[in-house]
């Protein structure tokens, strides 16, 4: 075999937390509340499934158009009117890719060349930074705090220069469950368009919003449409996350850059699962509507229990995710940090759960003792996971 290496970017990578995780819940036959994925008790509408089969029998089952199949980008057009009052013309503002995460790869190396800034928050979704990288461009962390996960807006300021081509906004936020503010977006639409930039929005947990709080499209403020692309998620809106169907919506310009990548990423998508998600979106409404309070109830109630044990919860407005700090389980005078932490729980308490750090690059920047647990789980799974927690942390006591 050659020597000579491979990619620096990707190459260089190491197995991921999430993946290493898995693997020691899966040996040590843990209650996984690190995967960020719904139970199958949980998934979408049976009508779904149905009309995904029906198309399959008598629809053809060849390669769809490169874009997407017209009834789910008819139906997009109509979402994105229907809940943030912007229209779309289907036949050149929506995209349909393989997934969030390729709508995000199409999106950067479309839109991106080598040299240019990108600004993101930390933490952030891990793939954000290497397709970046990928594309020639140079990403610019900007910290959210805990415990509200607020950013500085004098040091979002600095990150802006000449350079600055993108941000990438993700609201509702993956880890810590933030919605963004109006004001915080205000702060964002000012900079991006002081600076003559455009903004990314994933907003694959747009309908994850909790009763109470509202999810604001950057798009939909003065001057943004025309400069924001967004990345939405059926695996997320419906349950589906098996299906892999995203999509790309925005200005013709910047949809017409991310399909020209996508064409050469994935091409196109199982039309069939397509034509199901057009219906979804359409007939389905009550399903996605009813995430934000379903996922709320599962949050309080875990919530009560986890600070009865002694975590402190963090507070969120969104999404599937409890972010929690575990400071007041350990000793005195402890230097245990979260991946130790997690370790540990899966081995000895028989709970798996992701570390925080594994959400920032630079592990020298990230907080040191929170835990993400996820919530998309059944009732019963989330009850025996808290009678596990509270059987190994009152032996320790």
């Amino acid at each position: 075999m050659s020597s000579r290496g491979f990619n620096s970017t990707f190459g260089g990578l190491p197995t991921t937390i999430f993946e290493l995780m898995s693997q020691l819940a899966a040996r040590h036959g843990s209650i996984n509340l690190g995967q960020g994925f719904p139970d199958n008790e949980l998934e979408g509408p049976a009508s779904m499934k149905e009309a995904a089969y029906q198309s399959m029998l008598h629809d053809s089952n060849q390669y769809p158009p490169m874009v997407g199949v017209p009834e789910l980008r008819q139906a997009l057009a109509e979402h994105s009117e229907r809940y943030t009052g912007l229209p779309l013309d289907w036949q050149s503002q929506v995209l349909i890719t393989s997934g969030a995460t390729e709508a995000l790869a199409a999106a950067f190396l479309g839109l991106l060349e080598p040299g240019d800034e990108v600004v993101v928050f930390a933490p952030l979704y891990d793939s954000y930074i290497p397709i970046i990288r990928r594309a020639g461009a140079v990403p610019v962390v900007v910290q959210l705090r805990a415990p509200d996960w607020s950013f500085d807006a004098a040091e979002l300021a600095t990150a802006f220069n000449a350079k600055t081509k993108l941000i990438v906004v993700n609201t509702p936020h993956n880890p810590s469950g933030k919605v963004f503010s109006r004001a915080e977006l205000e702060t964002i639409a000012s900079l991006v368009q002081e600076h003559d930039a455009y903004a990314a929005l994933d907003e694959v947990y747009e309908h994850l919003v909790y009763p109470g709080y509202e999810h604001v499209s950057l798009r939909t403020l003065p001057g943004m449409a025309e400069r924001s692309i967004r990345i939405g998620s059926a695996g997320k809106t419906f349950s589906f996350t098996a299906w892999k169907v995203g999509w790309v919506t925005g200005p013709a310009p910047m949809v017409q850059a991310a399909a020209k990548a996508h064409q050469f990423l994935t091409f196109t998508v199982p039309a069939a699962l397509q034509r199901a998600v057009a219906r979804g979106l359409r007939e389905e409404r009550s399903f996605y509507e009813g995430l934000g309070p379903m996922f709320l109830k599962k949050r309080e109630w875990l919530a009560a229990k986890l600070t009865a044990i002694g975590f402190k919860v963090l507070p969120g407005q969104g999404t599937y995710f409890l972010t929690t700090d575990f400071s007041g389980l350990l000793p005195e005078n402890s230097t245990e940090e979260d991946v130790e932490f997690c370790s540990r729980l899966t081995t000895e308490g028989g709970i798996t759960l992701i570390p925080v750090s594994a959400f920032y690059e630079d592990r020298t920047t990230a907080p040191k003792r929170l835990v993400r647990f996820v919530i998309c789980k059944t009732d019963a799974k989330l009850q025996a996971a808290v009678e596990k927690l509270e059987a190994y942390f009152s032996k320790r006591s």
